[in-house]
Order: structure tokens, then sequence, then C-alpha cells
């Protein structure tokens, strides 16, 4: 990005370009790799990275650093009817997929890896809250057990 070419573009979209050339490039946009994309001062970088922050456009990481928010087409419905013959169709949307038993088979062992990733992680949503709760318990009566058994002598004559 030049100055010269950029001059008519505003600020903000410059910034914003800027940014999606650094992600296209696998490159961290900072404030300062931007400001050095688009020539502007730091102040106006700063300046409008907050706005575009404020927007929803980007997303900071870590002052400085920041990334752009992925912005997706709202969801299509999609539905699976099985035919009398097994085979499958698929509406995604406008499109049909028609699909063979093996092809409808090889699709969902490619699925599986993402639901069972949904699925791991409202687990461990659910489970890590439970899994904390307990321990303290156990470290509780792991306490007591001590207590009770400083209280015994080795010859197992209670000392108070």
């Amino acid at each position: 990005m030049t100055n010269a070419t950029n001059t008519h573009i505003p600020s903000t979209e410059r910034v914003y370009q800027a940014v999606q050339e650094l992600r296209a490039a696998d490159q961290i946009a900072t404030r300062e790799t931007v400001a050095a994309l688009t020539g502007l001062k730091l102040s106006i970088v700063d300046d409008r990275l907050g706005a575009l922050v404020d927007n929803g456009r980007l997303k900071r990481l870590i002052r400085g650093v920041y990334e752009l928010v992925e912005v997706y087409p709202a969801p299509r419905i999609i539905s699976k009817t099985i035919l009398p013959n097994r085979y499958v169709k698929y509406d995604i949307g406008d499109d049909v997929i028609t699909l063979t038993p093996t092809e409808d088979r090889a699709l969902a062992s490619l699925m599986h890896g993402t639901a069972t990733e949904v699925v791991e992680t409202a687990f461990e949503t659910l489970i890590t809250p439970m899994l904390a709760e307990i321990e303290a318990g156990l470290k509780v009566i792991r306490q007591a057990v001590r207590a009770a058994q400083d209280g015994v002598s080795k010859d197992g004559v209670t000392t108070v």
C-alpha cells in the first residue's frame, strides 16, 4: 500500500486492508506493521484500529496485536433424506448432493471428528467445575483422615 494510491481511501479502510494483507501473508498485525504498510501516523492507526475493534471488524488479541473477525454468511437450511434405494440426498440451501451409501458412510466418518470435538468441548465445560469441587472435597477428607490418624497412637490408644 502506498500513500499515493490510497489517499482517496478512508483511513479506516486503509487500516482494515492492511490487516487483511498481513493476514494473507501470515504476518502478525501490530500497530507498527499497519502504520508501516499504510504510511499513516501511529496515532491515526491506533484510533482506526480502536474503531475497527469497536464495530466488530477486528479483535484485539493482546495489547497492540489485532486479528480479523471471521464473518460468515447466514447458515443455510440443511436436511438429509435416506431414499428407499439407500441413496442419500443432502439438501444444503439450494444445492442438492446425492450420495451412495458408501459415500455417505465416508462423509459420516469425516464428520465424526467435528462432532467429537463439539461433544468434548461441552463435556469439559460441564465436568471441569465438578472435578474442582470433588478435588476440594477430597482435600478436606484427607485432612480429616490425617487429623484422625494423628490423634491415635501407634498402640491404638487415642490421645487427647
